[in-house]
């Protein structure tokens, strides 16, 4: 089923805030992490915010979530009052990996044809 524009609308003003958001933060090794998509729940209370991973280091992603966790309060207030909302979805942060998938399986099709080409 495709999305309502009212959805759409929230989810594109959340990819804007919350970069905004997150920058305020005074925590250097939060504020400058990119946030690539939201996406929200049909009912607009939760939404999922998925973060760029190619910035940090792998055993460092999990305490970056959990500080992202404990400032989305803040953020949420943020986008609140830019807003004017009555209330902000609940946001739950992760980290993006499908572009690092989709690049090592494109690398596989590349040497399964090279390995083609030779024969």
């Amino acid at each position: 089923m495709p999305k309502s524009i009212k959805l759409q609308r929230v989810e594109s003003v959340l990819r804007e805030l919350i970069p905004e958001a997150i920058s305020t933060l005074s925590n250097d090794e939060i504020n400058n992490i990119p946030v690539i998509d939201v996406e929200c729940s049909r009912g607009k209370y939760d939404a999922n915010v998925y973060l760029d991973p190619s910035f940090v280091a792998p055993e460092e992603e999990a305490a970056l979530i959990r500080q992202l966790q404990k400032a989305s309060g803040y953020l949420e207030n943020y986008c609140k009052q830019a807003e004017g909302w009555y209330r902000c979805p609940k946001f739950h942060f992760k980290f993006d990996h499908s572009l690092e998938k989709q690049n090592k399986i494109d690398d596989l099709f590349k040497k399964i044809e090279a390995e083609l080409g030779k024969k």
